[in-house]
C-alpha cells in the first residue's frame, strides 16, 4: 500500500502570521510592532524579502506585552522583565507596579467620593453644600469653612480687565 503524501499549500499559515495579521489579532497598529522590535521586545523570524513572520511564541510574547501595557507597565519595565535572568527580578517590577496601580486606584476612589459628594447633594448648587466643602477641605488638608462662610469661587468669575 502505497504512503500519503500531505501537502501544505498554504504555505504562509505554516511560516508564521504576517505582520499586518499579528498587528490586526491584537487590535494594533503594524508600526507598533515594529517599534517594540525596534526597542528589543520581539525579535520575529525573517522569511523572502526579509519580511517580518510572527509564531505562535511571538503571539504569546505581544498578548504578554500588551497586557503588561494595560497593567501600566512601560516598554522599559517590559524589557527589564524579559531579559531578567532572575524570576525574582521579574516579581520585583510587578510588585513595584502593583504598589502604583493601588496608589492609583485609592486615588480614583477618593475622586468619585468627591463627586458622588456633590451629587448626593441636596442644594440645588452643590457648591453651597456645607458636606461637599467639607469633603473638599479634608481632602485638600484644609480647614473645614465655617458655615456663613463665603464660598470662593461661587458666583459669577471676576471681570478680566
Amino acid at each position: 500500500m502505497p504512503e500519503m503524501l500531505r501537502l501544505n499549500v498554504d504555505m504562509k499559515s505554516s511560516a508564521g502570521m504576517s505582520i499586518g495579521a499579528a498587528a490586526a489579532r491584537f487590535g494594533l497598529a503594524a508600526h507598533v510592532l515594529r517599534h517594540w522590535e525596534a526597542v528589543g521586545l520581539l525579535a520575529p523570524a525573517r522569511a523572502a524579502g526579509d519580511r517580518r513572520r510572527y509564531g505562535t511564541a511571538d503571539l504569546h510574547r505581544i498578548a504578554i506585552i500588551v497586557r503588561a501595557k494595560e497593567a501600566g507597565l512601560g516598554l522599559d519595565d517590559i524589557r527589564g522583565m524579559f531579559t531578567a535572568a532572575d524570576p525574582a527580578e521579574r516579581r520585583a517590577v510587578l510588585r513595584e507596579r502593583r504598589a502604583e496601580l493601588r496608589r492609583r486606584i485609592a486615588a480614583a476612589r477618593a475622586s468619585l467620593e468627591i463627586v458622588e459628594c456633590a451629587l448626593d447633594c441636596d442644594r440645588e448648587d452643590f457648591i453651597r453644600c456645607a458636606h461637599f466643602q467639607s469633603a473638599i477641605a479634608e481632602r485638600a488638608g484644609l480647614p473645614a469653612p465655617r458655615p456663613d462662610s463665603p464660598i470662593p469661587g461661587a458666583g459669577a468669575p471676576a471681570a478680566l480687565t
